[in-house]
């Protein structure tokens, strides 16, 4: 295959969608790197000009088509567009039809292709049958996110089946790395100084069970908090079923594992479970909810929730108030139901009417901000190990940092107004908690976390 000189080797990449996305990003600009490309910031600077796309809503394909349509118009002249990822998979006679002046489509599953895709003269593709992408062996990865945190795949696809969802067609089937390479990638971010790992999955709780493994992912917990190092581990995502006695068996006993679970609950009415295809009940999801408050006071619970779903009545919508009201959580993110072609929900009678959704929509965003300023102003008074990440776009005289409770990118952060204890970035840092703005907490930053020793809950009264 021929290729172009190494002189035009500026690249400018896009990631968008989730972590998942980000992760396979990032091991194509790391293939890139390490090949001699040269990343800039801004795309008018760029040769190649390469997009990862989302193509999960049709809010995402939309971003995706006008991040595409951005790149185009305002490339340099000889500048190539690379468009790749999950909207290229699954749509890729539409995409290829609406943008003929792309260089070059890469499938999801076929991002160790970037280099040929940059390097060959002639427009092409490069769309296997592989859906998704998992990282083995000695692939390069370049991390894009901030040096202090970072994202760790352990598997890819989805062996649910959820009415709304189409990442099964989307994704593939469940593909689970090894526990060996889940543990090599781990000790390598570590070596690289990454405080604070992120395990992702489109499911964790089904982690091993493509290989017909048990308490997959509890055994490769116990491998990873083996290790002897100081370290915040992150979980995203875990199904209300999926936490189990021996998972909060190591929350307790390990404080490096955060006391913070992302639960997509989606809804409480049996009926609307049962018609989303889901696998729990509220009775359970109560259940869990009631025996993690109870065992750990000082856990926060993330969820998201869907209103307007096929058959969602009133009454069912009104359960679904009263439950965020009896059983308040710490973060909820609200969605109104996405009518998908593809997916089982499409096919079934009485579709929510967009204004109904709307309605919905504002009713229980509003009813979660009251809660949310309740449990933030709890705060007030207390001592959190707090990873300071920086100063605040708003202002040098200010800086921001996230305490375990707070996951980067989807959750709040603390603004530090004192922060005449604050030597250097990423490290950790007691904050004293005095004010709650909006979706953030306030405080003042008192000294250093001593690097031997730890407070279990990293939270303590002052």
């Amino acid at each position: 295959m021929k290729r172009v000189k190494i002189n035009q080797n500026k690249i400018h990449m896009t990631s968008l969608g989730c972590a998942r996305n980000l992760v396979d990003s990032e091991v194509m600009l790391g293939i890139l790197l390490k090949a001699g490309y040269e990343p800039v910031a801004e795309l008018e600077e760029a040769d190649f000009l390469i997009v990862n796309t989302c193509g999960f809503l049709q809010e995402a394909r939309e971003e995706s088509c006008q991040t595409i349509d951005t790149l185009l118009t305002h490339k340099k002249k000889g500048a190539k567009v690379i468009v790749a990822g999950c909207m290229v998979q699954k749509y890729g006679p539409e995409i290829r039809q609406r943008f003929p002046e792309v260089h070059y489509f890469l499938g999801s599953g076929d991002m160790e292709k970037i280099l040929d895709a940059v390097s060959t003269p002639e427009e092409g593709e490069v769309i296997s049958s592989a859906k998704s992408y998992l990282e083995w062996g000695e692939i390069p990865r370049q991390l894009s996110t901030p040096s202090h945190f970072a994202y760790l795949k352990i598997a890819e696809g989805c062996m649910k089946r959820c009415a709304f969802c189409i990442i099964p067609q989307i994704k593939g089937p469940l593909k689970s790395k090894s526990m060996a390479q889940v543990v090599k990638e781990f000790e390598a971010l570590l070596a690289r100084g990454v405080h604070e790992i992120i395990l992702i999955a489109q499911d964790l709780g089904d982690f091993g069970k493509d290989r017909k493994e048990t308490d997959a992912l509890e055994e490769l917990l116990k491998a990873l908090l083996s290790n002897p190092k100081k370290f915040w581990l992150r979980l995203l995502y875990l199904y209300p079923d999926e936490i189990t006695p021996g998972i909060m068996d190591l929350l307790e006993k390990d404080p490096r594992l955060c006391q913070y679970f992302d639960m997509p609950i989606q809804h409480v009415s049996n009926k609307i479970l049962k018609s989303m295809r889901r696998k729990t009940s509220k009775e359970h999801i109560v259940d869990t909810i009631t025996t993690l408050r109870n065992r750990f006071p000082h856990i926060v619970l993330r969820t998201s929730l869907m209103v307007g779903f096929p058959g969602e009545t009133e009454d069912d919508f009104e359960e679904l108030l009263e439950f965020v009201k009896t059983y308040p959580l710490d973060n909820i993110g609200v969605f109104k139901y996405s009518k998908e072609e593809e997916s089982h929900s499409a096919t079934l009678p009485n579709h929510v009417p967009e204004e109904v959704k709307q309605d919905r929509f504002e009713r229980l965003v509003k009813l979660q901000q009251e809660i949310l300023d309740k449990r933030l102003k709890s705060y007030i008074g207390r001592t959190l190990e707090v990873i300071v990440e920086g100063y605040h776009p708003d202002s040098p005289y200010l800086m921001k940092g996230r305490f375990y409770g707070q996951c980067p990118e989807i959750d709040g952060h603390i603004i530090i107004n004192d922060t005449r204890a604050v030597k250097s970035f990423g490290k950790l840092y007691q904050v004293e908690i005095t004010d709650v703005a909006g979706y953030d907490l306030i405080g003042s930053a008192i000294a250093p976390v001593k690097k031997t020793g730890s407070s279990k809950l990293c939270l303590m009264s002052s």
